[in-house]
């Protein structure tokens, strides 16, 4: 059984009653669930996953303190520390040295204010443009189990996805990216024999194409290690993983460096193929740049079309 699912299970059979039975003036505006940082919310966990923070728990988001005081979240607190320590065959970390922060109870404003800089989610552009992604996600991903008030639900509608314009600046902005590092400093590192270097502009091209199949799938992008994991769930761009890996995982002799470059073609065909297929653009090339200066002209707000192409690069 999936993290996620443990967590529910858990609440059900022991945090609800809790708040029922001992807080039963909390249990209409108290939210409950479990989001965040780590692969159980994503439900990307798997065996592996439980050699390192992995335990029976879920997270209790209180309104601000004019509503649950200091002294009754305390006591909320010192309830959910004596939860059972053992669940589905997994134990509860009582060691506070390596409290992560993922369970427990925390203000709502404070776990928003912690993954985007602001309480109640309302970001301007240029704000939506400078927090990585994956906090975005991290804010957005798991499940709430419940949330009367929409303390919590009503912040994550607002941080669901990139409004349009971010979106299309940050798209620019990689499609440059990955121009630069691949058709140009790719082949110049391979003229010069840096092989170490050409090594790093494949990386930086992977990594912007990747930045694209997310902003294309209007998807947050996960932390680096689950970026694959999360490609495979994308039908459209899925097939794309061959190629990626094997940008990756081969060398830069003359003939792998020809692979290579086969391999670049057909990422960037697939990718243009999206980018028309959005009403982006009409170019037929495989040019990355040429899409990206089309995409950034598609931007409707003025100040943020007129940015640097890249200001929405991360």
């Amino acid at each position: 059984m999936k993290g996620l699912e443990i967590a529910e299970k858990y609440y059900l059979t022991y945090g609800a009653p809790m708040m029922h039975d001992l807080f039963p003036e909390l249990e209409g505006i108290v939210a409950a669930g479990l989001v965040g940082s780590g692969s159980e919310c994503m439900g990307y966990d798997d065996e592996i996953s439980r050699d390192h923070d992995f335990e029976p728990g879920f997270v209790l988001f209180l309104p601000p303190e004019e509503v649950v005081d200091r002294a009754l979240a305390f006591k909320l607190e010192r309830a959910y520390a004596k939860l059972p320590d053992e669940f589905m065959g997994l134990k509860r970390n009582r060691d506070v040295s390596f409290d992560t922060g993922r369970h427990g109870v925390v203000r709502a404003a404070d776990f928003f204010r912690a993954k985007v800089g602001d309480p109640e989610g309302d970001l301007s552009l240029e704000k939506w443009l400078s927090i990585p992604e994956h906090y975005l996600l991290e804010a957005t991903d798991g499940k709430i189990f419940r949330d009367d008030l929409g303390i919590v639900t009503d912040v994550r509608k607002k941080l669901a996805y990139f409004p349009e314009d971010v979106r299309l600046k940050k798209l620019a902005g990689a499609l440059m990216l990955a121009e630069q590092a691949s058709n140009h400093n790719y082949e110049r590192l391979l003229a010069r024999e840096d092989k170490a270097g050409a090594g790093l502009a494949i990386g930086e091209y992977v990594r912007e194409v990747i930045s694209v199949i997310f902003l294309l799938a209007r998807r947050y992008k996960p932390f680096y290690k689950w970026q694959f994991r999360a490609i495979d769930d994308l039908p459209a761009f899925a097939p794309l993983i061959e190629d990626l890996e094997s940008l990756l995982s081969t060398g830069n002799t003359v003939g792998e460096a020809i692979e290579k470059r086969s391999r670049i073609r057909r990422i960037n065909a697939a990718l243009g193929e999206a980018i028309r297929a959005e009403g982006l653009s009409d170019y037929e090339g495989l040019h990355l740049d040429a899409f990206a200066y089309c995409v950034n002209g598609k931007i409707k707000d003025p100040s943020l079309r007129n940015l640097h192409i890249m200001a929405g690069a991360e």
